[in-house]
């Protein structure tokens, strides 16, 4: 990194830098390694920043809570795949992404109502409380054989032994996906929610995602079986379904956010705890104290960093920001999880107490689909893992942590942990 000029700052040793009378941080390697420390000092500075991307283009950026709280919820801050991606084009002066690309983010994710309340409610039919429930005792057991299989040895990296296979097995049985295609679905998931800039590759990942979906819904069609996605394709609402593209987009959202979600929350979940002895040894003294210490752990260092991308159709006023039309809008939730105005000792974990009211699901019309699901697998895989491996700790000679380099996911590549003493 270069050496501040005049026109720096730097606040608990990170540097932010300010062009003329605007703020314009920059997300650089050292921001992706710590977000945290850069969200505290633009908070110092106020809710609302302008931020220059790894692409070049700036966006803004909501870090404080009660403004995201507001964003979240404010129809004036759009989603539309195809405006945003007309807007990013026009910033980065680029051609616009590929036609898979689009038709992967054209899911209700990034719809504004009315469609979006069309396409949440065929969702909604299939996507039930009581298919949730009903998924407990195959968690439990999928868990069990995990554990199982770690149990052969001393040392594992719990990405690749635990966190990523349970939720990767339990969404491919929701939606009737081949758990054999779990590697090529989670390769392709890695590059199309990894940072911007890297457009060759995701454009790759597109395509063969879109294929892999559209063959997979085509069967889904022709032989139907008893899982989400063919209840998604078979789905009726006063005469209405989802069209092909939509089920594709939808399977797509599905797919990511049912997996990906759920790997960081329990990767990151246990990485704080094993970061915090006292916490390990009073949430495995009691686990009872699972469900909260979930939320806690989704507050602390939930599983998304940036929510995803809103745009302005006109000049929308966030603190005391006038964002103007015809921009691009990021709700930092990791940063508003950790806002002293709202949250006791925000940069402590503390599993005993009050995370209500955090982000990290979202909030408003597009509060996460799957947000019962996830803390449905993240209670039972804590509970399980701290009574399998009461010693549980990081690897000797452990790392400095490797975090992806994505502004939505916040989530380690590897963890290393020693099973037993």
């Amino acid at each position: 990194m270069s050496a501040p000029g005049p026109t720096d700052y730097r606040r608990e040793n990170v540097m932010v830098d300010i062009e003329a009378a605007d703020r314009i941080a920059t997300l650089d390697d050292d921001f992706f390694a710590d977000p945290h420390a850069h969200y505290r000092v633009w908070r110092e500075q106020g809710p609302v920043h302008r931020v220059r991307f790894p692409d070049g283009a700036s966006r803004w950026v909501i870090v404080g809570y009660a403004e995201a709280r507001a964003a979240l919820a404010d129809p004036r801050l759009r989603k539309n795949a195809l405006r945003i991606e007309e807007l990013l084009s026009a910033k980065r002066r680029t051609p616009p992404m590929s036609p898979q690309w689009l038709a992967l983010n054209t899911h209700m994710l990034n719809t504004d109502p009315p469609d979006h309340h069309r396409l949440r409610k065929l969702v909604n039919k299939a996507f039930t409380a009581r298919k949730v429930a009903e998924l407990r005792p195959r968690v439990e057991q999928i868990t069990a054989g995990l554990l199982d299989e770690m149990s052969a040895h001393d040392e594992v990296d719990l990405m690749a032994a635990f966190a990523v296979p349970l939720p990767v097995r339990v969404i491919c049985e929701l939606l009737g996906i081949p758990f054999a295609d779990r590697d090529d679905f989670h390769d392709w998931t890695k590059a199309l929610v990894g940072v911007l800039g890297r457009d060759e590759e995701r454009a790759r990942a597109s395509v063969a995602m879109v294929s892999y979906l559209r063959e997979l819904v085509r069967a889904k069609q022709d032989d139907p079986a008893e899982d989400l996605l063919s209840a998604l394709v078979h789905a009726r609402e006063d005469d209405d379904r989802l069209t092909e593209a939509e089920l594709v987009s939808m399977a797509f959202l599905l797919l990511v956010a049912g997996h990906e979600t759920t790997v960081n929350l329990i990767g990151n979940g246990v990485h704080a705890l094993l970061r915090d002895r006292s916490q390990l040894d009073a949430l495995r003294a009691d686990p009872s104290a699972v469900p909260a210490a979930v939320e806690e752990f989704l507050r602390y260092d939930g599983p998304v960093d940036m929510a995803t991308v809103r745009y302005t159709e006109e000049s929308v006023r966030v603190g005391d920001t006038d964002i103007p039309a015809g921009e691009l809008v990021y709700v930092a939730l990791a940063a508003a999880n950790r806002d002293a105005d709202r949250f006791r000792d925000p940069d402590v974990l503390d599993i005993d107490g009050d995370a209500g009211g955090h982000l990290a699901f979202g909030h408003g019309i597009h509060f996460c689909v799957g947000a019962p699901l996830a803390r449905m697998e993240a209670s039972i895989a804590f509970t399980a893992l701290l009574r399998r491996f009461p010693d549980l700790a990081l690897a000797s000679g452990a790392f400095p942590a490797r975090w992806q380099v994505s502004t939505l996911i916040r989530g380690l590549h590897e963890l290393p942990v020693r099973l037993r003493r």
